[in-house]
């Protein structure tokens, strides 16, 4: 043997790639592929990350106890079981490090983030993946796929990049169904948006059950994208073990001021949300009368289904870069046949949906 020997899963690990923001030939593109917030970040949480420039000397406090307690207060939680990290990526992957071994199987939806084979397997964890039905997570298929090498469900709730999602029963069915040794992972990241009344984003089971842990994310409704903060909430037990695997000072001074800030612009938070429920029926309506399927979506999202032949995604994809607006393709998860919209400003929404028309009636 000779030179460095990496372990086995790691090198034909994928790297996981987000949405394009340049095309070829425009020089201010419009970006509507990462799921990012329409009207961005809080006017209190920029003024939070501002003011933290004279501080920058300082180390963050190891333990970030003003956003867990704020976080804490907004929902009425315990701090001591709120665990934070650099997005929601990050605690998706500690849940990993804690609890699966190589061989160990993690089952996640078909059409899940794409985040969570990564996850399992850069631990070399066995991603084990499970069919769904119409776009949405299937409980009876997710329990099938149960074996006694299972250590983990990742199910992300609502879900990306479907934008359905699954009620409060079908949860709690799906958690009575696994066993105890079974951490269930609610991955909640875009339950500000959610208006349907059988939904619930994870806080109720995190708080009463054992092995379940709700991970949110500061990147969509509040806008703090760039900033890559997330937070978890579990047992003290699970929340302590992602605690001790997490690294120090993982959550910066200015991030932590920001997230902080932006759970207290209340008034904010209504207006993005408002913006949001207004233009994605709006997209909705319009999209769909052009002869386009658009998957029911609860998010800031909609998944677009085309014809295919001439009127293929990908030729839609094609014909959007060169008019400079950039949705989300996605043929790695299985939607060759799908492009995903981002909710954006009026104008983008209006823009978007007239170009889908020429491209339609071309």
């Amino acid at each position: 043997m000779s030179g460095l020997v990496p372990r086995p899963w790691i090198e034909s690990l994928e790297v996981y790639e987000g949405g394009k923001s340049k095309t070829d030939g425009v020089a201010k593109a419009i970006k509507l592929s990462s799921n990012e917030s329409a009207l961005g970040p809080s006017p209190k949480a920029m003024e939070a990350y501002a003011a933290a420039v004279h501080t920058l000397h300082r180390y963050p406090d190891a333990s970030y106890a003003t956003l867990k307690q704020t976080i804490a207060d907004k929902y009425g939680l315990e701090a001591k079981r709120i665990v934070c990290g650099i997005g929601s990526d990050e605690i998706l992957k500690l849940a990993c490090r804690a609890y699966v071994a190589p061989g160990d199987e993690v089952i996640y939806s078909r059409y899940g983030f794409m985040m969570y084979p990564i996850a399992a397997k850069s631990v070399g964890g066995v991603p084990v993946e499970s069919e769904d039905k119409d776009y949405t997570a299937d409980v009876d298929k997710i329990l099938a796929s149960v074996s006694d090498k299972t250590r983990l469900v990742f199910l992300a709730n609502p879900n990306n990049p479907t934008g359905t999602y699954i009620s409060v029963p079908e949860v709690e069915r799906l958690h009575r169904g696994l066993p105890d040794n079974v951490l269930l992972v609610l991955d909640a990241a875009y339950a500000e948006f959610v208006a349907a009344q059988d939904y619930e984003a994870g806080i109720a089971l995190a708080s009463s059950a054992s092995n379940v842990l709700m991970t949110r994310t500061f990147s969509k409704l509040y806008g703090l994208a760039a900033l890559r903060l997330g937070w978890g909430y579990a047992s003290a037990d699970v929340a302590a073990n992602l605690d001790r695997l997490r690294d120090p000072f993982n959550v910066p001074t200015p991030t932590e001021l920001a997230g902080t800030a932006a759970l207290t612009d209340i008034a904010f938070e209504e207006q993005a949300v408002a913006h949001n429920s207004h233009w994605l029926g709006w997209l909705t309506a319009e999209i769909g009368a052009l002869g386009l399927q658009v998957v029911p979506s609860v998010t800031n999202f909609i998944l677009i289904r085309f014809p295919g032949g001439e009127k293929s995604a990908e030729a839609a994809n094609e014909f959007l870069l060169k008019k400079g607006y950039i949705l989300r393709w996605l043929p790695g998860q299985g939607l060759g046949n799908c492009l995903r919209l981002t909710v954006g400003l009026e104008e983008d929404n209006r823009a978007v949906v007239a170009l889908l028309k020429e491209f339609m009636d071309a």
